[in-house]
């Protein structure tokens, strides 16, 4: 399935942790010496991400569409000047305006494509309620993205062995702040019924799917709210794959109600200006890191 390997920063020297293996991983794990600090620097998110992603798409699509507009009267013939043809020219524009204001590369195919399936839509006569019903469905589906600033991240079969890895060996209880479909949930308790697992998620149509693909694991639950008022204390770990937006204030709610010696794991971002402890390499498609916090040492 892959290898997952560890990078430590100099300050962390755990025991027996070299070669450490990975369950339902089929190669020897590798333990890197390179700083955590430096490596992170390579292949983190930045800073610059954290703007509020729905007003960045809506500069972009309004630049888009100002820039078509200007591009079609100053070039181009009326006789070109056709409904998709002016779409198309607007999801260009609007692609270049996202790129300049360093939107995620996943939002740059949806301002190619926005105003173009608009105008195909609009020529297919689709009844109104279909309209309310796909934004229904997407509102359920991401909820408030906009003012969370936390798009559903989905964390992948390789990531999932990776974060049972790093579990205590003994029984402990696991948060998973903004569990999703509550796959990784599914994986860790089915693995691991010795545990305890608590997840949290906001939005109603995930948290509804992973209460139902739970339900029978008398291990997990699956819990609906704002996982910023719950306390952490208690939990041996704490997961969470977010965004970079909300990564300085995770930290200081982990520092101030985390019990000593407890982990927070963080999926591929981290904590500004704070080195992890540990680095989980996780050779899957996206690179995927885990970032480890506070917790005294990794299972040997």
């Amino acid at each position: 399935m892959g290898t997952v390997s560890v990078a430590m920063s100099p300050a962390y020297k755990p025991r027996a942790l070299n070669r450490k293996r990975v369950p339902g991983m089929s190669k020897q794990d590798d333990v890197s010496t390179e700083p955590a600090a430096r490596r992170r620097e390579k292949r983190q998110p930045h800073s610059h991400h954290t703007r509020n992603p729905l007003l960045s798409a809506v500069l972009a699509q309004l630049l888009g569409a100002l820039a078509a507009g200007g591009l079609a009267l100053a070039f181009f013939p009326p006789s070109f000047v056709q409904p998709l043809a002016i779409a198309a020219l607007q999801g260009s524009c609007a692609l270049v305006a996202a790129w300049r204001l360093r939107a995620r590369a996943w939002w740059l195919p949806i301002h190619l494509v926005f105003m173009p399936l608009v105008v195909l839509a609009r020529g297919m006569d689709l009844p109104s309620w279909l309209w309310a019903s796909g934004f229904l469905l997407l509102l359920l589906i991401f909820w408030r993205t906009d003012t969370s600033q936390v798009p559903l991240y989905l964390t992948n079969r390789k990531s999932r062995y990776a974060v049972l890895s790093v579990l205590p060996a003994t029984p402990c209880r696991v948060i998973d702040l903004g569990c999703g479909d509550g796959a990784l949930l599914r994986h860790l308790a089915r693995s691991r019924p010795d545990c305890t697992f608590v997840g949290f998620e906001h939005a109603p149509l995930t948290w509804a799917w992973a209460r139902l693909s739970t339900h029978g694991l008398a291990n997990v639950d699956i819990r609906r709210g704002d996982f910023w008022t719950h306390p952490l204390a208690g939990y041996d770990l704490v997961y969470a794959f977010l965004s970079p937006a909300p990564m300085a204030r995770l930290w200081a709610k982990a520092r101030a109600e985390m019990s000593p010696g407890a982990r927070l794991v963080s999926n591929s971002f981290v904590v500004p200006e704070q080195a992890p402890l540990a680095v989980v390499d996780v050779d899957d498609k996206r690179r995927t890191r885990l970032n480890i916090y506070i917790g005294a040492s990794l299972p040997g």
